[in-house]
C-alpha cells in the first residue's frame, strides 16, 4: 500500500506540522486519512483525548498485540535548515515520534494486505507522552477495556546507539520519574527589620542539600533498584531590595529503577521537607507533575524481541541496566502483563533526543517495521496474500 518513498514523505509532513501534547488534533487526523485506505475491521478516535486504535482482526481465535506509537512533538525550537523543518515556531519533533508513527503507520499498511492468521492486532496512537499523561488517558478511556491487549510492543530510536541495532531487557527497561515542587511559605518583612518576618531561605538551602544526599542514603537501605534525585530549580523571594522573602520554591526531578523505589524516595523526600519546614515555623506544600511509572519488560515479551532480531538479522545487545530515560508505555505492559518496549539505534553520530538539531534516521522506517511485523508474526501469525 505505501512504499518507503510515500513512508518518508509521510515522515516529514508530519515533521513540519508537529503539535505539543494533548493538542494532536491536526497530526492524529493526518494519521487517521492514511488509515482509512487500510481498511481497518475496527477504529476508535478520540481515545484518551486525541488518540486513534486501529484493529485488524484474524480468522481464528487467538491473542490480541497491541504496537504503540506517540503523536505529541516537544516546546523545542528547531535549529535544522532542511527544507521539512518545523513550521510552527518552538514546537518540533525532537524525540522522533514523527518517525514512530511513520513505522506504525508501515505495520498497518502490511496488515491492510495480509491480515493476521489468528487474534488481532491493535495499532494504538497514543497522545501526550512528553508529559505521562497519554497511556494514562487511553488506559483509562472506558472504550480501551474492549480493547484489553494481551500483549504490548512499542520501540523508541535511542542516538547513541549503532544505527539500527536493537536493545533490550527483561525487567526495568524505563525509569519512573517525577517532577516535585515543594512550596515553602513563611511571612515577608522589610529587609532592615528581618526578625519581624519568617523568611524560607535557611530552609530552601537545607532542603537543596538534604534533598541532594538523600538517594545515596536510601542505597544504603537495601532498597531495590538505584535512585536519583536532581535539584533542577529554585526560587527564594522577589528581586526587591527592600523586602526579605516571605516564599520559597524547590523543584526537583526524582528518578527510580523500579516504582517501589519510587515510593520510597518520595516518602523520605516529603518527611524531610516537612521536617525541615516545621523547625523554620514554615508552612509547606507539596505538588507533582510529568509522572511516569517505571517501563517494566515481562520475560517473554523481551524473547520475542530477540526472536525478531534474530529472524530479521537485526544485530541486538541486552542491557544489563535500565535506560535512565522515562517512558510512560509501562502503563500498557502493567495492562497486558506481557510486552517490551526497545530501543532503536539511531547512529552513535546522531544528535541527542530533545537536541534541537535533532532528526529522525529514515533508514529506521523498513528495520523497525520489520521487527514488529515479525513480533505479530509470532504471536498472530499474518495470512500472507501478496
Amino acid at each position: 500500500m505505501l512504499n518507503l518513498n510515500e513512508l518518508i514523505t509521510l515522515r516529514k509532513a508530519l515533521h513540519q506540522n508537529p503539535e505539543l501534547s494533548n493538542q494532536e488534533q491536526a497530526t492524529a487526523a493526518r494519521i487517521l486519512k492514511v488509515f482509512q485506505t487500510f481498511s481497518a475491521d475496527e477504529t476508535y478516535t478520540d481515545l484518551g483525548g486525541t488518540g486513534l486504535a486501529f484493529v485488524f482482526n484474524g480468522s481464528e481465535s487467538g491473542p490480541t498485540t497491541l504496537i504503540r506509537s506517540e503523536l505529541d512533538a516537544l516546546p523545542i525550537e528547531e535549529t535544522n535548515t532542511f527544507a521539512y523543518r518545523s513550521q510552527v515556531k518552538g514546537v518540533s519533533h525532537k524525540c522522533g515520534h514523527d518517525g514512530h508513527m511513520s513505522i506504525v503507520t508501515s505495520v498497518g499498511a502490511e496488515l491492510c494486505k495480509n491480515r493476521p492468521h489468528r487474534g488481532r492486532v491493535i495499532l494504538c496512537f497514543q497522545p501526550a507522552e512528553e508529559t505521562g499523561q497519554g497511556a494514562i488517558q487511553v488506559v483509562n478511556d472506558a472504550r480501551f477495556a474492549s480493547l484489553n491487549p494481551d500483549y504490548a510492543f512499542a520501540l523508541h530510536n535511542y542516538p547513541g546507539l549503532a544505527l539500527g541495532k536493537v536493545a533490550v531487557r527483561a525487567g526495568t527497561f524505563n525509569c519512573a520519574s517525577r517532577g516535585m515542587i515543594i512550596h515553602l511559605k513563611g511571612k515577608t518583612s522589610h529587609a532592615a527589620h528581618p526578625e519581624n518576618g519568617v523568611s524560607p531561605a535557611n530552609a530552601m538551602c537545607k532542603i537543596i542539600q538534604g534533598l541532594g544526599e538523600l538517594p545515596s542514603t536510601i542505597a544504603n537501605q537495601a532498597i531495590q533498584g538505584r535512585n536519583w534525585l536532581t535539584v533542577i530549580h529554585a526560587k527564594l523571594g522577589e528581586i526587591a531590595f527592600g523586602t526579605a522573602p516571605g516564599e520559597a520554591v524547590v523543584m526537583v526531578t526524582l528518578r527510580s529503577e523500579t516504582n517501589e523505589g519510587m515510593q520510597t524516595l518520595i516518602e523520605q523526600a516529603e518527611t524531610f521537607s516537612h521536617l525541615i519546614a516545621n523547625n523554620e515555623n514554615l508552612r509547606l506544600s507539596i505538588e507533582y507533575a510529568d509522572v511516569f511509572q517505571a517501563s517494566v519488560n515481562s520475560q517473554q515479551g523481551c524473547d520475542l524481541v530477540v526472536n525478531a532480531c534474530q529472524t530479521t538479522q537485526t544485530p541486538f545487545l541486552l542491557l544489563e541496566e535500565p535506560m535512565r530515560w522515562s517512558e510512560d508505555f509501562g502503563q500498557f505492559t502493567a495492562t497486558a502483563n506481557e510486552g517490551a518496549m526497545f530501543a532503536l539505534g539511531s547512529g552513535q553520530t546522531s544528535p541527542q533526543l530533545h537536541n534541537p538539531d535533532y532528526d529522525f534516521p529514515d533508514k529506521l522506517i523498513p528495520i523497525g517495521t520489520d521487527l514488529f511485523l515479525n513480533i505479530i508474526r509470532q504471536l498472530n501469525g499474518i495470512r500472507d496474500k501478496s
